[in-house]
């Protein structure tokens, strides 16, 4: 019996490693924190460890969350040397998104696992339908809207990405180039959009998780501080390897590319989805 749950450990041990390269690398290309591949591979590895179900979502994406912080901030400094991020969005960003992220994390004590999925599948479907089939003429405008537009704007990305675990690319890329801002920019500017959605999103999640019954050894409220060290360091090192590829890339196999992963990510919520529960 110990020797195979050393083998359960190792075998997780390896398996977010892996996980904490492939974010570190999307984290670059676009300009995501990594939390749409690190959530599904931490339930899933929780489940195998027998985490209770009632918190193993929550977990996966706190811990997801506190992981981007590190992440996002490489990621975003990467992109700022190259002058490619929108400064100006992410000034105005500054207190709406936070606001949305405390109050995602809220939100989060009170709602269950399975919405939680719900909420991930069914908005990265959206987005990736939107990346991948979306036309240059689909716009909602020729420039970024006003300052009250742009806080209501940052509110949402917050929140829902919050609920989600991710950094926020995947909104604020959709966001930007649906209002006429090119891929690349948009990615740059979602590196910094991370930042400002892991740190009070991380900070939130532990606050929301504390006392909670069913967690595992570890853990500081729903973040697994065991996962967070085995990660970051490996994100870190390959975020900056990501940035190089996506100023490499044309703009179509980019949104092309980002479309297809994020259809991958909505697929494996959508199968994981208890139906018959609240």
């Amino acid at each position: 019996m110990p020797e195979a749950l050393d083998a359960t450990l190792i075998s997780l041990a390896v398996a977010l490693m892996g996980a904490g390269a492939v974010a570190g690398l999307l984290a670059g290309i676009f300009g995501i924190g990594g939390g749409a591949v690190l959530v599904p591979v931490l339930y899933q590895f929780l489940g195998i460890l027998g985490v209770d179900d009632a918190v193993r979502m929550h977990i996966s994406v706190g811990t997801s969350l506190a992981v981007i912080v590190p992440t996002s901030l490489r990621s975003f400094m990467s992109h700022r040397s190259r002058g490619a991020a929108d400064e100006q969005l992410l000034r105005n960003f500054i207190i709406a998104v936070p606001l949305g992220v405390l109050m995602g994390s809220f939100l989060a004590s009170f709602v269950s696992g399975n919405s939680l999925k719900a909420v991930f599948a069914v908005i990265a479907l959206f987005v990736a339908l939107k990346m991948m089939f979306g036309k240059e003429s689909w716009r909602l405008g020729t420039d970024l809207p006003g300052a009250i537009w742009r806080g209501f704007a940052g509110v949402m990305i917050g929140l829902l990405s919050s609920l989600m675990g991710i950094g926020g690319g995947v909104l604020n890329n959709t966001f930007m180039t649906l209002f006429n801002r090119p891929i690349h920019q948009a990615v740059a500017t979602s590196a910094g959009v991370g930042v400002l959605i892991s740190i009070p999103g991380a900070i939130g999640y532990i606050l929301a998780g504390w006392g909670k019954e069913g967690l595992p050894d570890f853990s500081l409220g729903f973040v697994n501080l065991l996962a967070v060290a085995l990660i970051i360091p490996i994100t870190i090192l390959v975020a900056p390897l990501g940035v190089k590829i996506a100023h490499a890339l044309p703009k179509h196999i980019l949104s092309r590319a980002f479309g297809v992963f994020l259809i991958v990510v909505a697929i494996r919520f959508f199968l994981a989805l208890d139906f018959g529960a609240s």
